[in-house]
């Protein structure tokens, strides 16, 4: 950091001009690595630092909610090679953080008659697409009032097949985000994994299935490890965007969550479980067109 003291001292313009001989004596530094430095003032790895610490500033503002492990991804991606914990290091050094929240513990709820047998036991895996679906609903508040969403979600490549929002949770929230998933991906002798909310219990929800050929299951009321793959989901969404923002209206929010399901986590949030590909680039690798519908 004295190198620049040194050019300035020497430097012809300067009101007193002082030899860098004499400079160098003084401050009892080496000449040769002041004109190596003088050659080369920037050094090839701090040149290296500062454009992957742009680059990692730019997919953060594009994305705010991305952390260093999901900015690393889309900085290999963009053909920088660095480690986890070099990313991790200059996104703590510049600040780059993204936004944690903790989990609220929910009410308890009475169980309610399953209509369906666990299937799944907690085995969230599936060898191909629409062989195993995941549902449940959640919820979030703006100046209006509640909004509710239902979300399905494939297993094999975790992509968001079928989604309902509304502002109640009646039966019909359910049946639209499975008539959404019917509709996208015509499958045949799909198993439907849920806990045993009303919505899943009812009857118009049981007769959907049924008409569709699709295989109802339900896990035990109050283990939220019997559905975890979908509440993963759920907290994702809750920490990368409903906590964010205090929301006006009710389509404000609709709007919000449409749009980061489709263009966000389907196309643009890689995950690690897939091969740090997104759901849309992994059904596309890893499914010919004849086997994926949608």
């Amino acid at each position: 950091m004295i190198y620049p003291l040194v050019r300035e001292l020497a430097a012809t313009g300067a009101p007193i001009r002082v030899p860098v001989a004499v400079t160098c004596r003084v401050l009892k530094i080496a000449k040769q690595p002041f004109y190596r430095w003088l050659r080369r003032p920037v050094a090839d790895r701090d040149w290296d630092e500062a454009q992957l610490i742009n680059a990692a500033i730019d997919v953060h503002r594009d994305d705010p909610v991305f952390g260093y492990r999901f900015i690393a991804d889309e900085l290999a991606d963009l053909g920088f090679e660095a480690s986890e914990r070099r990313v991790w290091r200059v996104c703590s050094q510049q600040r780059i953080w993204s936004v944690f929240v903790k989990k609220k513990g929910g009410k308890s709820r009475r169980a309610g008659p399953p209509v369906h047998d666990d299937l799944v036991r907690r085995r969230f895996a599936a060898a191909g697409p629409n062989q195993l679906w995941l549902t449940d609903i959640t919820e979030h508040w703006t100046a209006e009032g509640k909004v509710y969403l239902c979300a399905i979600k494939d297993v094999f490549s975790n992509r968001i097949v079928g989604y309902s929002i509304d502002d109640n949770m009646a039966s019909q929230l359910a049946v639209n985000a499975l008539r959404m998933a019917i509709q996208r991906r015509r499958p045949v002798g799909t198993i439907v994994h849920s806990d045993r909310g009303s919505q899943f219990r009812s009857r118009r929800f049981v007769h959907e299935l049924s008409v569709a050929g699709l295989t109802g299951s339900m896990g035990r009321v109050g283990a939220a490890g019997d559905n975890a793959a979908m509440e993963s989901f759920f907290a994702l969404l809750q920490k990368n965007l409903l906590n964010q923002y205090r929301w006006a209206t009710r389509q404000q929010l609709r709007l919000a969550i449409v749009s980061w399901i489709e263009a966000t986590y389907h196309r643009r949030r890689r995950q690690r479980a897939l091969g740090r590909l997104t759901p849309i680039e992994f059904e596309t690798i890893m499914t010919t067109p004849a086997a994926l519908a949608a």
